[in-house]
């Protein structure tokens, strides 16, 4: 079995990410692809802070805080507005980047698996807050939180994606399925080394949008009304999706509210997002995995209103 096919048989069985991480670093060598490398090397033992993360990689974050009053009054886990801590701290302060390795998000996922959420030290944002959300008030203390699930959806971006680069590099590249671990990298590799890098910038760093079966160049924009269903099963219907899925998915979304802003879907959405996901696969979406995921997520956070 070629390596390449030896990576989706792991990734399919549910294998671990640790391992299938290190093959497909061994095939990224093989291919020679620099950015494929560094990708797979970044998720395998964290991203440095001077790399560019990919947006998967990114969570959204809420605040609490503590603030003492005069003559001893005091409120306590107050919620701080998202557009406070925008106007009095900055953008960084609303989202939180996730540069751990995956074995270290594995470890949070495990140290936290009896929460809901995510803590993280927010004590140079008191500084920032002084004065600005309660007159007369002073901020104490302040925490943020992220929703721990998040952590799930990081690993769960990471396998769609080795997926869906793995499908492509098959499609467009034939001749690396026959690159073996004991072999020699297989004839003609070197004259394809552009069409793997375009493949990984496609598909992890951001030019997501592309949509195959509709020209290089083209790109997906979900524009939904909030509380409109209808506006939500036409968008993810033109952005790809069966219009039943569609219809399905919005029946769902309408039905329940989601977690938090950070996180747009509710448990249902989530079981059917890992019912239905690998539509995008084999060829019942007019959409990739990678893409149909940020069209599923965008659709259903303009429709709750949160974007």
């Amino acid at each position: 079995m070629g390596l390449l096919k030896d990576v989706q048989v792991a990734l399919l069985e549910g294998g671990d990410l640790g391992p299938i991480l290190l093959k497909l670093r061994f095939l990224a060598a093989k291919l020679g692809s620099d950015p494929l490398e560094e990708w797979v090397k970044h998720e395998s033992e964290g991203y440095p802070h001077d790399a560019e993360l990919p947006e998967y990689r990114k969570i959204g974050v809420s605040y609490i805080a503590d603030f003492s009053g005069p003559f001893g009054a005091g409120i306590k886990n107050a919620p701080i507005p998202p557009y406070l801590v925008q106007k009095f701290a900055g953008d960084s302060w609303s989202v939180y980047d996730v540069r751990q390795s995956i074995a270290g998000i594995e470890q949070l996922e495990k140290a936290n698996s009896e929460e809901s959420t995510l803590k993280i030290d927010a004590s140079n944002l008191v500084l920032l807050l002084q004065g600005n959300v309660y007159q007369g008030y002073s901020c104490v203390s302040a925490t943020g939180r992220m929703s721990a699930a998040a952590l799930y959806e990081i690993k769960n971006s990471v396998r769609s994606r080795i997926l869906e680069l793995t499908l492509k590099i098959e499609k467009n590249v034939p001749v690396a399925d026959m690159i073996t671990i004991s072999g020699q990298a297989a004839d003609g590799i070197d004259q394809q080394v552009a069409t793997v890098n375009n493949i990984t910038n496609q598909v992890v760093y951001g030019n997501l949008t592309n949509v195959e079966n509709s020209g290089a160049g083209a790109t997906i924009s979900v524009s939904v009304t909030s509380n409109d269903k209808n506006g939500l099963i036409a968008a993810l219907h033109r952005a790809g999706v069966d219009k039943a899925d569609a219809e399905s998915f919005a029946t769902i979304v309408a039905s329940e509210k989601p977690e938090d802003a950070s996180q747009p879907f509710g448990p249902k959405a989530k079981k059917w997002i890992g019912s239905n996901l690998t539509k995008a696969v084999d060829g019942t979406w007019k959409v990739g995995i990678a893409v149909a995921s940020k069209v599923l997520s965008d659709a259903a956070a303009q429709y709750y209103g949160l974007k």
